[in-house]
């Protein structure tokens, strides 16, 4: 039975160039070498790969013109005789630092405020609820007597209430 080619993936194929070079870490070259010998598909993409890089020795390689220089240098002096606008933003930038600083910590100021109104102002519900704890641990028994009535019966008769006595 024959098996399925293996295609490379695309981080694979993004490597290739790098695993020609020698460029990658141990590890990664013996994975994608280990791809290589076992699929022919792959082999045939790094070899199209490595005549493709090949032939870019062949084609001509373009020079930059004789005044290449001296235009490049006539556009720093450009730049430069317009007043050094990148040493202005860097002038500002310390003011505008402490602005930013200065937002941030009234913000901070402001939430600590806020935290300590919500924290020691503002009531908490857990503490009614601690506080109705008795209540909420027989309040079954309280549904079943059903009103006050009942109550008031109990109060009145003499097995309850030994004042009577």
């Amino acid at each position: 039975m024959a098996t399925e080619p293996q295609r490379l993936t695309d981080a694979e194929r993004a490597n290739l160039v790098a695993y020609l070079d020698g460029e990658l870490n141990e590890a990664e070259t013996r994975a994608l070498g280990t791809k290589l010998t076992q699929s022919v598909t792959a082999r045939r993409e790094i070899e199209s790969l490595q005549k493709t890089w090949d032939l870019l020795d062949y084609l001509p390689r373009a020079a930059p013109s004789d005044d290449f220089t001296s235009r490049t240098l006539s556009q720093v002096r450009i730049y430069e005789s317009k007043g050094g606008r990148l040493a202005k933003v860097a002038g500002n930038a310390g003011p505008i630092a402490a602005r930013i600083a200065v937002c941030i910590a009234v913000a901070l100021v402001t939430l600590g405020v806020g935290y300590a109104a919500a924290r020691w102002a503002w009531p908490d519900p857990s503490a009614r609820l601690l506080r109705d704890l008795p209540i909420a641990e027989h309040l079954d028994e309280y549904r079943e007597i059903g009103s006050f009535e009942f109550l008031k019966i109990l109060d009145q008769s003499p097995a309850f209430n030994e004042d009577t006595e």
